[in-house]
């Protein structure tokens, strides 16, 4: 069986799906190679993620993992989510396929994105260095 029962579960009844009109912070992020783009909705107060919403235009992995990163991450600290990593995605779905390990990568980098967009309109500063710059990145640019 190539997908565990989680990432069958998780890609058929996708949980925390949809847009959030009043998002606190929004990331967005994409690879052009494979064609999967993730778009992730964070609702805060007090420094807590009380709300998640996601969209996901992508193949049943990087929908599987977009809705178990958003089960992880929800009721969590920002903190908490920023330390949310792909291997722990990967963990929660009980594996994926070696090819399909890139939407688990998606996954994080969607939250990063998203708790980014939180700080940046919020001016609240953060420590550069745990955000990558996605200007560079050859996931979605190359």
């Amino acid at each position: 069986m190539l997908y565990s029962e989680k990432v069958m579960d998780h890609f058929q009844n996708p949980r925390n799906v949809g847009k959030m009109e009043d998002a606190d912070g929004i990331g967005e992020v994409g690879n052009a190679v494979c064609g999967d783009i993730m778009k992730m909705f964070i609702k805060v107060k007090d420094s807590i993620i009380t709300d998640v919403k996601f969209n996901t235009f992508g193949c049943g992995s990087a929908i599987a993992t977009s809705s178990m990163a958003t089960e992880m991450i929800k009721g969590k600290s920002i903190e908490e989510a920023l330390a949310l990593s792909n291997k722990a995605v990967v963990e929660a779905l009980d594996g994926l396929p070696a090819h399909k390990i890139h939407c688990s990568v998606l996954a994080e980098e969607a939250v990063k994105a998203a708790v980014k967009d939180y700080y940046d309109r919020n001016n609240i500063p953060y420590d550069k260095s745990k955000f990558p710059d996605c200007s560079q990145c050859e996931h979605c640019h190359g």
